[in-house]
């Protein structure tokens, strides 16, 4: 893909990584419109560096506990004056790349959301998704400084200063999942993580209340987010966004919480 414009050249693709060498090259091969390419590599043990130097030798490595830490540094590292955060399982189409490059070029604001289409295996997944286990946009364009991630280790807050731009119209590509067995996994991954994090910080909450919710977050996901227009992928995201809470507090209170002190 060639340069969109010349404002490209002040275009920074982030894209944190650890052992994606099954879905990078897909990813990477879809960046060449920007000005600089910027890989970082935690804890890499497969060929993810292999193929991330084929296309670039702004690659970071490293070892960080908590995802929001290696964004940070990947951010850091990022010399362009605006930055687009992919990650390894996502595409960027060529309408997409011409829009991130139209939208530095008119300004208009300091952060702007991009829309995202769900992939499980090759279907689009449109509705259900939760905020826990599935996004439909998120900030990914953005002048560099104004935005920090913080210091859980899954969905970390973020911290946006600046102006809040529109929405971009084309939509990043993202292969979730390749069928619902790699979803269970990728709940089981989240939850693990989350758990982490609520022991940490002695947030355990409530079982009770968690159960009591249950039947709810399944409605909003189901019903609200019209899960039910997925047919059975509908009711599985469902289910799982609906014991997310549930699941993370009992990893912390039975695994967690009785872990040995490192």
């Amino acid at each position: 893909m060639n340069r969109q414009t010349a404002s490209a050249d002040n275009l920074s693709i982030l894209i944190v990584v650890y052992n994606e060498e099954a879905c990078l090259d897909e990813c990477l091969k879809r960046l060449s419109f920007a000005g600089e390419l910027v890989v970082v590599l935690d804890k890499c043990t497969d060929r993810s560096k292999e193929i991330a130097c084929r296309y670039t030798d702004r690659v970071l490595e490293g070892a960080w506990e908590l995802e929001g830490e290696r964004r940070n540094a990947g951010i850091d590292f990022c010399r362009g004056a605006w930055i687009l955060e992919v990650d390894a399982d996502e595409w960027v189409s060529a309408e997409l790349a011409a829009e991130i490059c139209a939208t530095i070029d008119t300004g208009g604001g300091d952060i702007f959301n991009i829309p995202v289409h769900n992939y499980v295996g090759g279907r689009w997944i449109r509705y259900g998704w939760g905020g826990n286990f599935g996004k439909n946009g998120y900030p990914g364009l953005f002048r560099k400084g104004v935005k920090v991630w913080g210091s859980q280790r899954v969905h970390p807050h973020l911290t946006v200063t600046g102006s809040q731009g529109p929405v971009l119209t084309n939509p990043l590509i993202h292969h979730i999942d390749d069928n619902i067995s790699d979803m269970i996994r990728r709940f089981d991954r989240y939850t693990t993580a989350r758990a982490k994090d609520l022991a940490e910080r002695g947030e355990l909450g409530s079982v009770a209340n968690m159960v009591r919710k249950i039947f709810s977050r399944f409605w909003k996901c189901y019903v609200g987010r019209k899960g039910y227009r997925e047919n059975g992928y509908g009711i599985v995201i469902g289910i799982l966004a609906a014991i997310y809470p549930l699941v993370s507090v009992l990893k912390a209170t039975l695994e967690e919480a009785k872990s040995p002190a490192p």
